[in-house]
């Protein structure tokens, strides 16, 4: 979920504790931590609302920073067809424990071997094919490139190739950028150990 504006700062100072988003799908799950723009969130409830039976005096409306129920609809986007979801959640404290494993170089080679071996696995359960490698080295290649762009050179749909590369940030391998993404000094280290 990505923020905008003052909405990014309410959430950053935990004072922002909803929000509402018209999704096709839900693209959260409750329990689940996910990473934003204005830091870390774990995600408390999701569920889908009619957002013409909002009351102003409700405290989700507050909790989201809206000035009343007709600003929550105004600022909805998205399909005027899909669902609108509330979605309750907290701020989460502390280090980030992917960027803390993703700022490490030193690999031992029992390291080395434990993310060839995750890999290998992701490769594995491919419907594409063995993919990891060839990201990791097309990223470091071209960083800061439009994951559009990198999907096209190989023949993936954008979508897909955006899910596989969450797959490598999730082993510390990768950093998302506002365009495109870089290899983190573990992914380099584990490219150079090969």
């Amino acid at each position: 979920m990505l923020f905008a504006g003052s909405d990014r700062d309410g959430v950053a100072e935990g004072r922002i504790t909803s929000a509402y988003r018209r999704w096709a799908e839900p693209r959260v799950v409750a329990g689940r931590i996910y990473r934003t723009n204005a830091g870390r969130i774990e995600i408390d409830s999701v569920s889908q609302i009619n957002p013409d039976l909002l009351a102003d005096n409700d405290p989700d409306v507050i909790a989201a920073d809206r000035g009343n129920a007709k600003d929550v609809r105004r600022r909805l986007r998205g399909n005027e067809d899909w669902p609108t979801f509330l979605i309750r959640f907290h701020l989460v404290e502390g280090p980030d424990p992917r960027e803390e494993l993703a700022a490490s170089a030193d690999l031992t080679p029992a390291d080395v071997e434990d993310l060839r071996a995750r890999l290998a696995k992701l490769d594995e359960l491919s419907r594409h094919g063995a993919w990891t490698t060839a990201t990791l080295r097309q990223i470091q290649a071209k960083p800061h490139t439009r994951a559009g762009d990198l999907a096209a050179e190989v023949g993936r749909d954008t979508a897909g190739f955006k899910l596989d590369v969450r797959k490598l940030k999730n082993l510390g391998l990768t950093y998302s950028l506002e365009v495109g993404y870089e290899l983190s000094p573990r992914g380099t280290a584990y490219l150079d150990a090969l």
